[in-house]
């Protein structure tokens, strides 16, 4: 007689089995809670340190910021407030260096974002291209970058000194006057201006070309096969395929002139921007009114008023965005 399969063998035990629904299966249902809690809320616990930080430094500065320009404020006793509503702000109005700060702002953005922008477009689209040592060059590029505020801005104060300064000396070789450039309106706008284009240049360097690098090769050999040049191939392909980088770098570069604070200060070496405030910017206004003449809720209101400039920039970045959108997709 022969045994199936089925059928145990005579003098063997069957092995101790973990009955259904016993202690085992609740541990399973345990490790399976716990893996969906894991799954479910460890993205925030990863994500909490930065809100934890930005609620700190900069949500809360942000908002008592907002609270003390409401009041009048001395840093003497900045726990005293006055207070003054909407004073501080409709001051700010009548006040001739609030809108030469923000003239200077403006002028120096301009001429700072403008040659900076076009000068990166230019070095990215022949980085774009097959150059021999073009990592050295990428490296090069963001050097500037990397370098500290204080330094550039040191250096650049002795490049542009009025009886030493190198470049009087290179201008004195062509046969031209010597040019206080600290004690000029422009001359010292362009000079600061000209701290900001070096520092960033290569940096949105870096960025045109990594836009460029992702557009498709096969637009760029239907031209060259249309007879396009590389400067057609350029207006035509490149320059409408980075019109959303561009936008970014061109917000990016205004908040940043907007916010510009230590090119001039450590240009002139006083928060004034000058003798005659030829190149005060709003940043150091704001640090005047603040730390020289007490005034927390005075500077307080600039500072509110720095921001809101900021969410109107915003908000027209997003208007602009949209409409490339629509025109894109249409």
């Amino acid at each position: 007689m022969t045994l199936s399969r089925t059928e145990p063998r005579p003098g063997l035990r069957k092995a101790p089995g973990r009955p259904a629904g016993g202690t085992g299966s609740r541990a399973d249902e345990r490790r399976s809670r716990r893996y969906r809690r894991d799954a479910r809320w460890s993205p925030y616990a990863f994500i909490a340190p930065f809100f934890l930080f930005f609620a700190a430094f900069g949500l809360f500065p942000l908002l008592y910021t907002g609270w003390a320009s409401l009041h009048n404020v001395s840093l003497h006793d900045p726990t005293h407030m006055e207070w003054a509503g909407l004073h501080n702000f409709s001051r700010l109005w009548e006040d001739e260096f609030f809108w030469n700060a923000l003239r200077n702002t403006v002028t120096i953005g301009i001429v700072s974002t403008v040659p900076q922008l076009a000068m990166a477009l230019g070095l990215a689209h022949l980085l774009n291209y097959r150059l021999r040592g073009s990592m050295f060059f990428r490296v090069v590029m963001l050097t500037p970058y990397a370098t500290s505020v204080a330094a550039a801005t040191l250096v650049f104060a002795l490049l542009f000194g009025r009886d030493y300064g190198m470049i009087n000396w290179a201008l004195g070789l062509a046969g031209f006057e010597h040019v206080d450039w600290e004690n000029g309106t422009w001359t010292s706008q362009i000079a600061v201006s000209s701290i900001v284009i070096w520092r960033w240049t290569g940096y949105n360097t870096l960025i045109y070309l990594a836009a460029m690098q992702s557009v498709p090769d096969d637009l760029y050999e239907s031209a060259s096969i249309d007879g396009a040049s590389r400067w057609q191939q350029f207006r035509h392909v490149t320059i409408p395929s980075l019109r959303p980088t561009i936008l970014f770098t061109v917000v990016v570069s205004t908040i940043g002139a907007t916010q510009l604070f230590g090119e001039p200060l450590l240009f002139g070496g006083s928060q004034t921007g000058g003798g005659s405030h030829q190149y005060q910017t709003l940043g150091l206004y704001l640090y005047e009114q603040g730390w020289f003449n007490f005034h927390l809720g005075r500077a307080s209101a600039i500072a509110w008023t720095m921001f809101l400039i900021l969410l109107v920039i915003g908000l027209v970045n997003w208007l602009i965005s949209r409409r490339l959108q629509k025109s894109s997709s249409q």
